[in-house]
């Protein structure tokens, strides 16, 4: 390891490992300065390089993560201020103890590079590893992911090919290669390079390549995606209810100069009536949607349980399909050990009597007539890639319905829009994202925003759908490659680093 630092050095290393933390989130959504976040991340390796014992190099690595997720997730607090009297209190804890919890699975990935030699490839392995790790412990929460800061990078393409988590891994060998360039280490530095370049030109050439040989966009079925932009704190208020849905169906019917959509579609929770009673109000829709079949978000009870869910309505007004979410949000649409948080007087933002929704028995098609198999996604389960492989069979088209409204105007639904043009690219399947309050968009298999409507806008947005391209090589294998690449590679550090230390011991 290296030599030993000045007292006042280690001192400052944790807020300067917090301060790089920091300045690696900034290649986030909506600000994508991700070369910015390439030197941060390059800044935290020569920290963490600086260590001297593991529990420090653990240390280093807690503090840059709650740097990193303090800011990256500063969005987390706006729904404790949609109802600040009940939750307001709440907005503070929830962001540090997030912050803090996510940041103990960076501060293990240090320790455990340091244990493993300290050099880079421990470093950058156990790292992705961590954030491989908290995509799926404890339901997962892979929002923020280091891999995100290359969205508004070349770098996109890679992702048909290794996923989210082969993108973190991409970014961190980039910031060793930052690294070694600042070292002077230049046969370093242009490997890295040189091979991150390659990687990514081969990427997008087989992906452009399989773009142009879609057939023409002319061709395509036709969706409209409504928009009422109802604010969280008025979307249930009597008084606004019937306005914002008298504003959804002059949308629906509005004319076009592209004449009828093929398919409407409303966002999540689009109606305050249940599915249960809602057989006037879906025959309105129907009217407005003049023979178009509609999806819209709606609440739906079963007994005693309660589903947030997708409802497809075709031309005649018939409910023909039904989804019901299956990945929930905890503390959001479920309460963890409910009984307990109940009788503290803690409750949810979206529950009712503190139990919450229930589950859908999981991930299923939706055979939309005239436009295709859609794979319907509500909010939160576009971040999960492990989400949409779960799917039966392979879709034509992702459907995204979603109220970002809870998530403020700042950063969170520019960081979720950035997350589905992710899941299109990943799959190679177009996304199609309607959204409350915005931002609701029509998205490539490259993932470029082909149509959209702004946040905290009123409207719709009309456009083609873009065809699909053959399954990707990440859409055949998931995340298990390179789990395995992390696993393997750890495993060879460990054992180079036992028989280092066996060759000292025996001089």
């Amino acid at each position: 390891m290296a030599s030993a630092r000045p007292a006042t050095w280690r001192k400052r290393a944790g807020g300067l490992a917090a301060l790089a933390g920091a300045g690696a989130a900034l290649g986030h959504a909506p600000l994508g300065l991700w070369p910015v976040s390439l030197v941060a991340l390059a800044a935290l390796f020569a920290l963490f390089r600086g260590a001297s014992t593991w529990r420090a190099a653990m240390a280093l690595g807690w503090a840059a993560g709650v740097g990193y997720f303090a800011l990256a997730l500063a969005w987390i607090v706006e729904p404790f201020f949609v109802d600040i009297a009940r939750h307001g209190w709440m907005a503070p804890f929830a962001l540090l103890g997030m912050a803090g919890g996510l940041a103990l699975f960076w501060g293990a990935a240090h320790g455990l590079a340091w244990r493993l030699g300290g050099g880079a490839v421990p470093w950058a392995v156990a790292l992705a590893l961590a954030e491989l790790a908290r995509s799926y412990v404890l339901t997962g929460f892979p929002w923020a992911l280091i891999g995100h800061v290359l969205i508004e990078a070349p770098f996109l393409p890679v992702a048909g090919f290794v996923g989210a988590q082969g993108l973190t891994l991409l970014a961190l060998a980039l910031a060793v290669g930052v690294y070694a360039l600042l070292r002077r280490q230049s046969v370093v530095a242009v490997l890295i390079f040189g091979c991150a370049v390659g990687l990514g030109a081969y990427a997008h050439i087989t992906q452009s390549a399989q773009i142009a040989a879609r057939p023409a966009d002319t061709a395509r079925p036709v969706l409209r995606l409504i928009q009422p932009n109802a604010a969280q704190h008025l979307k249930w208020d009597p008084a606004m209810t019937g306005l914002f849905f008298r504003r959804q169906l002059r949308l629906t019917a509005a004319p076009d100069p592209a004449g009828r959509p093929d398919l409407v579609i409303w966002p999540e929770t689009a109606i305050p009536v249940s599915l249960n009673y809602a057989q006037p109000v879906i025959a309105q829709v129907a009217q407005a949607a003049q023979g178009a079949p509609v999806v819209m978000g709606m609440l739906r009870e079963e007994g005693v349980r309660l589903y947030n869910s997708a409802v497809l309505i075709d031309g005649q007004g018939v409910v023909s399909a039904i989804y019901d979410k299956h990945h929930l949000v905890p503390f959001g649409e479920y309460m963890p050990l409910s009984g307990v948080m109940a009788r503290l007087g803690i409750a949810g933002f979206v529950t009712r009597g503190g139990q919450g929704f229930s589950a859908g028995p999981g991930a299923r098609l939706m055979s939309v007539a005239g436009v295709g198999q859609a794979l319907p996604l509500i909010c939160y389960e576009a971040v999960f890639p492990q989400d949409v492989a779960a799917a039966p069979a392979r879709p034509e088209f992702l459907l995204q319905i979603t109220n970002d409204a809870w998530f403020g105007k700042i950063s969170g639904p520019y960081q979720h829009l950035a997350q589905a043009r992710l899941r299109a690219v990943e799959q190679g399947l177009p996304m199609v994202r309607a959204a409350n309050t915005g931002i609701s968009a029509m998205i490539d298999i490259d993932g470029t925003v082909t149509a959209s409507l702004g946040l905290g806008q009123a409207g719709f947005v009309q456009a083609a759908l873009p065809a699909a391209r053959p399954p990707t090589v990440y859409a055949r294998l998931g995340d298990w490659p390179i789990a395995l690449l992390y696993l393997v590679v750890l495993v060879l550090c460990h054992s180079v680093t036992n028989k280092t230390r066996a060759r000292i011991r025996g001089l």
